[in-house]
């Protein structure tokens, strides 16, 4: 199981490349075109299932995806979702403690789960004629999860050890901790998915089951079906698994606190002797998909393939071929989210140079681009490399599967996955920049310094370039 704590550049190396497929594919096509033709249907107890049909081979990628994530948690409470996908493989009257996985393995499938901020997630990747057995267990644990503290109370240690393991012992870990408790100073995103140890040792086995009951039921729940099966073979399957589960009448609104307005930058620096390499990063607040000025989400994915898309874009033409300021240099936008989304930039420094070289570096083509701003020419060329992507979307077996149930659980729906390209490719120029003045030109960024223990102090980079003004923005675990 895993937990999605950190920006899309740093998540687990399975995930990013399905991601990679998915969302990347969710680009230009001509007009009108349309990305995985799903079918989709909706079964009586509420629970919306989609199908993307992709005969390739006699297998499928089986996803249940929960409306629910480590943002939805009572505060005090922090790391709970992730801790119940934990439990959900401990067993129900049916199936002893972790028989879910052995039993999906003795059919020759891979399960696993992971959790993020706005939602949680099981699959599996089994053949077709296996199908109907995955969907009657997840089925079962979806309403029969059995949980006393004799279980509940060792996997909180596993918890624990996963959150030593993976935050605590990694320092690269530690600084997007602390990066995002200082950017969502109100909003549950600045609380990481994992949780903050303290709270976690206090979980109870009484927690976790007033959780698992409020929000897992069929209505607060997705289906999506990737691979050899259409929506007339699945729904007989659905209706007699899924189906027979009555639906929860007290699904919770998931209502959230409103980020306030921020002022100033802020900046942390780390120093660890695990470090052997260091590191600068900036993150910004960003329109989603679904919060803020959604408006400008297509253009800032053009921007993103315009600044960082390969070696001929403008960051790493710059930093690393021209100046060999920077060994690398990475800019991401993560747009995934119900509410605000984020925009990072980081570089590593070359040898002999430090990062406030890299800082002064970057932040004067941030600046170029906000005064100068983009070319026809860059921009076509960001939808040829987006199309370019889009070409093996179908052929993926479980990339489509998650983009729908990313998609869905944050606010989408079928229709604007599969309008994706249209959008794209309505983008102009203007956009663009406008996109660039609105996140970029915002002042109230956080960055953060990673360097070896015996490493000075980094001297304070020479501040960029006057931006021009930019609009106001009103208030995208460990392995089982």
């Amino acid at each position: 199981m895993t937990h999605d704590a950190r920006p899309v550049t740093q998540r687990r190396r399975w995930r990013a490349l399905v991601a990679g497929v998915a969302l990347s594919a969710l680009a230009v096509f001509p007009a009108a075109a349309r990305v995985f033709d799903p079918e989709t249907f909706t079964l009586k107890n509420g629970m919306q299932v989609v199908v993307v049909n992709n005969p390739r081979a006699p297998v499928v990628s089986h996803m249940v995806w929960y409306k629910v994530g480590s943002a939805d948690e009572e505060p005090g409470k922090s790391g709970l979702a992730h801790y119940l996908e934990h439990l959900m493989f401990k067993g129900t009257a049916k199936m002893k403690p972790s028989e879910f996985s052995r039993t999906v393995a003795r059919n020759g499938g891979r399960d696993n789960a992971f959790t993020a901020y706005d939602y949680t997630a099981y699959f599996e990747n089994i053949a077709r004629d296996r199908l109907e057995l995955v969907m009657g267990m997840e089925a079962d644990r979806m309403v029969n999860l059995r949980l006393t503290d004799d279980i509940v109370v060792p996997e909180r240690k596993v918890i624990q050890e996963e959150r030593r393991q993976r935050t605590e012992n990694e320092p690269a870990s530690r600084l997007y901790e602390q990066l995002y408790s200082l950017l969502f100073v109100h909003h549950p995103y600045g609380t990481p998915i994992i949780g903050w140890m303290h709270e976690i040792e206090k979980l109870t086995t009484q927690d976790a089951l007033d959780f698992y009951k409020r929000h897992y039921a069929p209505n607060n729940a997705i289906l999506v079906v990737a691979g050899d099966i259409t929506a007339a073979e699945l729904k007989p399957l659905a209706e007699k698994t899924y189906g027979k589960i009555k639906p929860s009448k007290d699904i919770p609104a998931r209502v959230r606190v409103t980020e306030p307005p921020t002022e100033g930058a802020r900046r942390i620096t780390l120093t660890d002797d695990q470090v052997r390499q260091p590191n600068w990063m900036r993150i910004w607040k960003a329109p989603s998909y679904s919060a803020g000025e959604k408006q400008y989400a297509s253009a800032l994915e053009v921007l993103e393939s315009i600044l960082a898309d390969g070696a001929t874009s403008r960051l790493y033409k710059s930093l690393v071929v021209e100046q060999k300021i920077a060994a690398g240099v990475n800019l991401s936008y993560n747009p995934n989210a119900l509410d605000l989304g984020t925009l990072s930039v980081s570089a590593t420094p070359a040898p002999g140079q430090d990062v406030a070289a890299v800082e002064k570096a970057l932040d004067a083509e941030l600046a170029k681009l906000l005064s100068g701003g983009v070319t026809d020419a860059e921009v076509a060329s960001a939808k040829v490399r987006l199309r370019r992507d889009a070409v093996f979307a179908r052929d993926s077996l479980q990339g489509p599967a998650y983009a729908f149930g990313v998609a869905l659980t944050t606010g989408q729906t079928v229709e604007d996955v599969e309008a994706w390209p249209d959008r794209i490719a309505a983008v102009t120029r203007e956009q663009v920049e406008q996109a660039a003045k609105l996140v970029l030109g915002q002042d109230n960024h956080v960055t953060g310094i990673l360097l070896p223990a015996a490493a000075p102090a980094p001297a304070q980079a020479a501040a960029p370039a006057a931006p021009p003004a930019a609009p106001t923005t009103p208030a995208k675990g460990g392995t089982k």
